[in-house]
């Protein structure tokens, strides 16, 4: 017999002798205990289950950057509405005794000007502050107004589809065509400078780009099964819209906002910067670095003062949008 004859005859006689053991037996000469199934267990969920706004959240919470842009900007929002209140000074009151640019004077009647007064004696601490509040609450308006004509506009376009869509999509073409200058300086021609010109000038063009996402993102939704099984059941096209296509647009539609601000307020400030903005004796970011040019090689932080908050201003929308970018992606969740 051959020794690979041998080798086959040895492994056919351990595997009949193991096959002829009893299962208990083999469990015991191997040292485990028979459990069997535990059906409690297996019912468990291991897993919490969370919706998407709190998956949404808790991944947010992970991001530190994204948490200390967050409380940076709700520290400048907090700070532009309490400092113009508590304060002695506003942004226009004009003390021509206390005319000291230098960081932290004590003025005669006791008061700390912590960024010193500018050479009309108006503290620039508070007009900091106050142009924070005007620069916040441009951007804020503009950017509402166009997220409300947007999705209105782009919701109707993209469910509809057709001719009319397309006749929808060349006004936005036609508008996107004319220069926001060029509005800006009309209106100023027609209207009186100031903030409702500012923000009519930003909201009459602004919109083009909320409705060209909101209208993108419809036409992907309104194939799918739940759109149909509406329209099955006989549900009207502005009910669909607002009830089910619009509300799944929000997350893209929420970072698309996010990221508009910085745009806005970095319009507002270039405006004001030029000129063409928040009159005197109205301040905002624009309008200090205005003032700080003039007197930027005796006085430098008059001018980076202004700026500094511009820039991380607009440096912390951007990074809490991208965060919330990368938060709403459905295929980062974990």
């Amino acid at each position: 017999m051959s020794k690979k004859s041998k080798l086959a005859a040895l492994e056919a006689t351990q595997q009949a002798e193991f096959d002829e053991q009893p299962r208990e037996a083999i469990i015991i000469d191997n040292s485990f205990d028979l459990v069997g199934k535990d059906t409690e267990q297996a019912e468990l969920i291991v897993r919490p289950s969370l919706s998407y706004g709190k998956d949404a959240m808790r991944r947010l919470a992970k991001n530190k950057v994204a948490i200390a842009c967050a409380i940076y900007l709700a520290v400048i929002i907090f700070m532009s509405v309490v400092v113009p209140l508590l304060s002695p000074y506003t942004m226009s009151e004009i003390h021509i005794e206390h005319t000291d640019k230098t960081i932290f004077y004590m003025a005669e009647d006791g008061h700390m000007h912590i960024f010193g007064t500018d050479s009309l004696g108006r503290d620039i601490f508070v007009r900091i502050w106050s142009g924070a509040q005007i620069s916040m609450f441009i951007a804020f308006t503009a950017v509402f107004i166009n997220f409300i004509i947007g999705i209105i506009y782009g919701g109707i376009s993209g469910y509809v589809g057709g001719s009319v869509d397309n006749i929808m999509m060349r006004i936005i073409e036609i508008i996107n065509g004319i220069p926001y200058l060029m509005i800006v300086i009309l209106l100023m021609m027609v209207m009186k400078a100031g903030v409702t010109t500012i923000i009519i000038a930003y909201a009459a063009v602004g919109w083009t780009g909320m409705a060209r996402l909101v209208r993108g993102q419809i036409m992907t939704l309104k194939e799918q099964e739940y759109v149909v099984a509406a329209k099955t059941m006989g549900a009207r096209p502005m009910r669909i819209i607002a009830r089910h296509l619009l509300p799944n647009t929000l997350s893209v539609v929420i970072v698309n906002i996010t990221l508009a601000i910085p745009g806005a307020i970095f319009t507002e400030a270039f405006l004001s910067f030029i000129g063409l903005g928040v009159p005197i004796p109205q301040a905002s970011w624009g309008t200090l670095a205005n003032e700080g040019v003039r007197v930027f090689q005796q006085f430098p932080h008059m001018l980076f003062l202004p700026a500094i908050f511009i820039s991380l201003t607009m440096l912390s929308f951007n990074l809490l949008g991208d965060a919330l970018r990368d938060v709403f992606d459905p295929r980062l969740r974990k």
